[in-house]
């Protein structure tokens, strides 16, 4: 992996007016694309994120020791009622978790998001997102965009690059398991379903066209419109319901809860099948960080599930005081990132690395007692590489985050993102780059 960069940045310092004025029509292709909504664009980074089959490999055999972790904790949760109180959950939040899903998997998608060294191959895990699992059409659009890539189109030349397909694999991953569902119908009619407002939505029509490609009826509803009457759940255009493939996140339907009754109703009451089922929540919130560490998980964890949850998984705590000393987060600011318990796209995250010492103890007196965890930080592994579309383009090290794509616990394909600081913010200095596979050399 690390030649193949070298080379990259070599073309490119060689090349280097040609490359910029490839980067600037990659940045016109990508404003001008699905992946520019809501007044913001994805991105990027001149040199893709190349992967070697034995690195693949590896994160296959990552994808499946964690996969089989989290089964057993959900599966624990659902059966465990002493086991239940050790996490953070509403009432009416266990009341929908443990509603029975009736088809086979517990967590039919997830992003894995792991630091990852390329020179050791040790690895922590950052965060683990379930419902609302995304950037399928980012990752798309990047390898599109690559093609306008001057140094990509000589790298070809050379070796054989390949894509992860993630549309077709998870409509078909979703259907197989739908075929398992108890009360399963011919031809069902699926409903992608979020609060649209803020949504992802070019990535929800993508996947409209790849269902319907596919012979499959399907519509993109607004979540608090949906209707629900006599045993049956509405579209807003009133077509029935039969499987739902769920991208509203558990934190917003809860933070909506009045709003979104129709809904909850339908689940409750077991009148359509909801892919993924609230249970998801269990992996979703960060508190599971916490609880994996505990004698009450790891005793039901076989040896090498218990050595892959004290090597890989951070420590976490509640930064609550009366589970910690503040004193210790203010006094170590660069040992610990902070998050809030139950959040997405890196949404007030911070690293003690990034502030000053009277700007960490701010911060973390101004979160304290306000649902947020304090996480063990794993200083990341950092490439070189360039955003040639910038006026002054310059060549930094890059923090690399890989969130590893898994569709019934099978990985599905990998999504890079890097930044220049100690996190990789979504609001603030997030970079997305193409991710590739690599076949065999070319003569």
């Amino acid at each position: 992996m690390k030649t193949i960069l070298n080379q990259y940045k070599a073309e490119i310092e060689t090349n280097f007016k040609e490359n910029k004025e490839s980067a600037l029509k990659i940045k016109d292709y990508l404003e001008h694309s699905s992946v520019a909504y809501h007044g913001r664009c994805v991105h990027t980074l001149h040199i893709p994120k190349i992967f070697t089959g034995d690195v693949i490999a590896y994160y296959k055999e990552i994808t499946a020791t964690t996969y089989k972790i989290f089964e057993k904790v959900i599966k624990e949760y659902l059966k465990n009622p002493e086991y239940r109180k050790q996490f953070p959950f509403s009432k009416e939040l266990e009341e929908l978790i443990l509603i029975p899903d009736q088809y086979t998997s517990v967590l039919p998608i997830a992003r894995f998001d792991i630091f990852f060294n390329e020179e050791d191959w040790s690895f922590k895990f950052c965060e683990i997102n379930t419902d609302g699992t995304s950037a399928m059409n980012e990752d798309y659009v990047l390898n599109m965009a690559i093609d306008h890539n001057l140094a990509h189109q000589k790298m070809k030349q050379q070796y054989d690059f390949h894509t992860f397909e993630l549309f077709d694999s998870w409509v078909d991953t979703f259907m197989d398991l739908y075929q398992t569902y108890e009360h399963k119908v011919e031809n069902p009619h699926i409903a992608i379903i979020d609060f649209l407002q803020h949504s992802s939505i070019t990535e929800f029509e993508e996947f409209k066209r790849r269902f319907e490609q596919k012979g499959h009826q399907i519509e993109i509803c607004e979540i608090t419109k949906l209707k629900y009457k006599d045993g049956v759940l509405y579209s807003p255009q009133g077509t029935p319901i039969d499987v739902i493939y769920r991208r509203a996140v558990t934190s917003d339907i809860m933070s909506h809860y009045n709003e979104v009754q129709d809904f909850i109703t339908a689940v409750k009451e077991q009148k359509v099948c909801t892919i993924g089922s609230f249970c998801t929540q269990i992996i979703h919130n960060k508190w599971l960080f916490k609880i994996l560490h505990e004698e009450s998980t790891l005793c039901f964890m076989d040896t090498r599930e218990q050595e892959f949850i004290k090597n890989h998984i951070p420590k976490t705590n509640l930064m609550d005081t009366h589970y910690c000393s503040l004193e210790e987060v203010k006094q170590q600011k660069d040992r610990w990132i902070i998050k809030p318990l139950d959040s997405y796209a890196s949404r007030g995250v911070y690293a003690g690395t990034d502030y000053s010492e009277k700007e960490w103890r701010e911060i973390v007196d101004k979160h304290a007692d306000h649902d947020y965890i304090y996480q063990e930080y794993c200083p990341p592994y950092r490439t070189p590489n360039i955003c040639l579309a910038e006026a002054n383009p310059e060549w930094k090290q890059y923090t690399n985050m890989s969130g590893i794509f898994v569709y019934n616990g099978e990985m599905a394909g990998i999504y890079s993102r890097l930044s220049d600081g100690g996190i990789i913010s979504s609001q603030y200095n997030e970079k997305a780059v193409g991710t590739l596979y690599l076949g065999e050399k070319r003569d």
